[in-house]
């Protein structure tokens, strides 16, 4: 593997939208190849330490979880660690880079959830882009984490996705783009007197009971997610 050059920002290619902020970022990734890492939350004084947090220690923990699952969440971080998995087909606005390339959003997204929410959540861009193959992968990381966050994955098959691990995991599994932006949808529509909400240039309009919403694929998230969170909040869509 070759070595990395920082990337200037006057040299960097700034043809596409919002070039200086490309341009920056371009620059400071390389400076520290990437944005997340893994740091001890356990106090370490001195080599004695690791008889406690590793062997011979260690293996008390791990007969507790094994004679009840749900100490797991006692003694790991289960219950703080989620993966953020995506197969790089819909990225952002870029569209089917692949999951190499699709890498350093899903990074960005784990930077988010710590960074405002305390979660300690794992990239994973995986390299499977039949749904069976996606499907299998990460019911196979079940034991490792509290939850699941599907990411950038291209519809259709992101909704048989999503509902075949609801289905199948006994952990929580979220899509951000069918519950995240039917959340943000909701809270946008339930702000008191506006009833017109206008997103990317598309229009959604509250009247009465009912929201209309000039988005196809909104309105396919809404119909077709599980948590049907926009028709939860008290609104009814129209028939699609």
């Amino acid at each position: 593997m070759g070595k990395i050059e920082p990337v200037p920002a006057a040299t960097a290619d700034t043809s596409a939208a919002g070039g200086e902020a490309e341009a920056r970022a371009l620059w400071l990734h390389s400076i520290y190849r990437g944005k997340v890492q893994i740091a001890p939350k356990c106090p370490i004084t001195d080599f004695r330490d690791f008889s406690v947090w590793y062997s011979p220690g260690v293996a008390a923990p791990c007969r507790a979880i094994k004679a009840d699952p749900g100490a797991a969440y006692l003694h790991t971080n289960k219950g703080n660690s989620i993966a953020v998995v995506s197969d790089g087909t819909r990225v952002l606005g870029l569209g089917d880079i692949g999951p190499l390339a699709g890498l350093p959003v899903m990074e960005g997204k784990a930077l988010l959830f710590k960074y405002l929410g305390g979660v300690d959540a794992v990239p994973l861009c995986l390299d499977a882009r039949d749904p069976e193959t996606f499907i299998r992968v990460v019911q196979a990381l079940e034991p490792s984490f509290g939850g699941i966050n599907l990411e950038d994955i291209a519809q259709p098959k992101c909704f048989g996705i999503l509902a075949a691990l609801r289905e199948t995991l006994s952990i929580p599994v979220w899509h951000d783009d069918q519950q995240g932006s039917a959340t943000a949808v909701v809270a946008g529509m339930d702000t008191g007197n506006v009833d017109t909400v206008v997103i990317a240039g598309r229009v959604m309009k509250r009247e009465g009971e009912l929201l209309h919403v000039d988005w196809p694929a909104l309105k396919r998230m809404a119909a077709e997610s599980r948590d049907h969170v926009i028709a939860r909040s008290g609104f009814k869509l129209p028939s699609i």
